[in-house]
């Protein structure tokens, strides 16, 4: 097997992938706009590329990790003016499946084969391949890459038609969404009861109560650190923004998570638009506000 493979965009989980897959033995060649991104990656032996089109010329597959839809597209179709064989473009972005949609479409009257594959994982998550992969498209193009995505993945699953990967991550995420201020919120009601909050984190966590993103997120509420951030604010706001509107589209109300968004927005407003997703803890800490045991009906 050829454990040649390209990666366009070495942002926190671009990059990410790329460290693990030297680790196993995998040459990676990988292009980001940014140079500081460029300079650190190369220095982790990546080789990195002068454009889009040199990553299309030297690898059979390549894997993009991008932040917008304009992106997406833009690297669709350097790829296809690249002028090469057919390749397998697996795209790893959380965006609406107009725009997957889109991508396809413009790979695909090149010829290349394009594969709708978003991550459940943060950027710590990614560091540890503790990710899974939600393919979706070609069947014969996702049994191609299956060595691929184990050496950065724990799991992989081949979900059918192009776009259902994207399906799946929008429920996964609409439940991150969720998970994510429940747990400020519990992090909240422990301060304000006086329990230790590392051992609210030690026990909460691994029972029934607990969650991943508990896991994950807690000990960062109690440490009040949120950088490096593993999923910044402003970019999960755009990830909610696509799932409100699939469920839109699907004919779906979702409570909870529409109660979670004036959460998030609020935390922009704070300026923490940079920090983990763990920075609601603070915006709950702020608006929260509890009646003095005074005001409650029938006491004196």
């Amino acid at each position: 097997m050829d454990k040649t493979v390209g990666i366009i965009g070495l942002g926190i989980m671009g990059g990410a992938i790329a460290r693990n897959l030297v680790e196993r033995g995998w040459r990676v060649i990988g292009f980001d706009t940014d140079a500081t991104k460029r300079a650190e990656l190369a220095l982790a032996n990546i080789e990195i590329a002068g454009n889009v089109e040199q990553v299309a010329r030297d690898v059979p597959i390549i894997m993009t990790s991008l932040p917008s839809p304009a992106s997406a597209a833009k690297v669709a179709q350097s790829i296809a003016d690249s002028g090469q064989s057919p390749r397998i473009v697996v795209e790893l972005s959380t965006l609406s499946i107009v725009d997957k949609l889109r991508f396809e479409t413009i790979l695909n009257k090149a010829g290349h084969v394009a594969l709708d594959c978003p991550l459940s994982g943060t950027g710590a998550q990614a560091k540890l391949r503790d990710l899974i992969v939600y393919a979706s498209g070609d069947s014969n193009a996702i049994a191609t890459c299956q060595n691929l995505f184990s050496d950065f993945a724990r799991q992989s699953a081949d979900l059918g038609r192009f776009g259902n990967g994207s399906r799946m991550k929008f429920v996964a995420n609409h439940l991150v969404a969720i998970h994510n201020v429940a747990a400020a919120e519990a992090m909240v009601l422990a301060e304000r009861a006086g329990l230790d909050p590392n051992m609210v984190v030690d026990m909460v966590g691994p029972g029934a109560g607990g969650s991943r993103m508990f896991q994950m997120r807690a000990p960062m509420m109690v440490q009040g650190v949120y950088e490096p951030a593993t999923m910044k604010i402003s970019i999960w706001r755009k990830d909610m923004a696509v799932i409100a509107d699939f469920a839109e589209e699907v004919g779906c109300t979702t409570p909870l998570f529409a109660l979670t968004q004036p959460i998030y927005e609020e935390a922009m407003t704070m300026g923490l638009g940079d920090q983990d997703t763990a920075s609601v803890f603070e915006v709950l800490k702020k608006t929260i506000i509890t009646s003095p045991r005074s005001s409650k009906p029938g006491r004196e």
